[in-house]
């Protein structure tokens, strides 16, 4: 499908979902370590914010199939894990000054990719599972945790059906909705605690919309200046916003 097409269409370049999916992480980042918890604008800023998560799994894949070196994307991602992590301290080590509680989102995606090479590179099945495994494993340690390798398995298994994505976000969403109502047992009233659950959702449920009826399966022309831009925008936002957000903890607290 041409540019064209998709803009007469209303559909959504990858690149567009993308920056939407950046504001909302940043929504969410700014609640988790600014806002009360439990105050309204922080369920709902974190809320939103759970739209970005479930569509770095989503586009991960496409990631990996699109570009022109499978290697070099599996290196950009490691890189920018090992390079963000000290920012993500910073940003999310709540009293202190910069501790470590988990290993951040890129390294979360970094480990999805590997589970993705071994899909694609290892044909034994015995020796495939053990691999998948032991990765999934240490996905406990990152960001999102076993959710992450969960969720990119699951579009792997949709492919290009739009009903089966439809699916997997339907899954994720009761997924997560009901993790969050048993992690919240016995700290509020029930009801509230449905409430809350069912607003978690929220973003997931969003993103599976815009995915399924507003994307248009295209990405920006290979080597156009917007191609390029985006490309290397994603890497160094993340970081970049962790550090402003961490020296700003820092500057409010001490």
């Amino acid at each position: 499908m041409k540019q064209r097409d998709l803009k007469d269409e209303g559909k959504f370049h990858r690149e567009t979902i993308k920056y939407m999916a950046v504001a909302a992480m940043v929504l969410n980042h700014f609640a988790y370590i600014f806002l009360i918890e439990g105050s309204f604008l922080y369920e709902v800023f974190t809320d939103i914010g759970y739209f970005s998560s479930i569509n770095k799994w989503f586009f991960l894949g496409g990631g990996y199939g699109y570009t022109s070196s499978k290697r070099k994307y599996g290196v950009r991602l490691g890189v920018f894990a090992l390079v963000s992590q000290m920012p993500y301290m910073m940003a999310f080590s709540g009293e202190g000054l910069m501790e470590f509680h988990s290993l951040n989102m890129i390294f979360s995606l970094f480990i999805c990719y590997l589970i993705l090479v071994a899909f694609d590179r290892i044909y034994d099945v015995n020796l495939r599972f053990f691999v998948v495994s032991a990765l999934a494993l240490v996905s406990l340690i990152c960001d999102w945790s076993l959710f992450a390798p969960a969720f990119v398995l699951l579009f792997i298994w949709a492919g290009e059906s739009k009903e089966r994505r439809g699916m997997v976000f339907q899954v994720s969403a009761a997924v997560f909705c009901v993790f969050n109502f048993v992690s919240r047992l016995g700290q509020c009233p029930v009801l509230d605690n449905i409430l809350y659950s069912i607003g978690n959702s929220a973003g997931i449920i969003l993103a599976g919309v815009v995915i399924v009826y507003c994307y248009g399966g295209e990405c920006a022309p290979k080597g156009s200046r917007s191609a390029k831009f985006s490309k290397w925008f994603f890497y160094i936002f993340y970081p970049t916003h962790l550090l402003v957000l961490g020296l700003i903890r820092m500057a409010l607290k001490y």
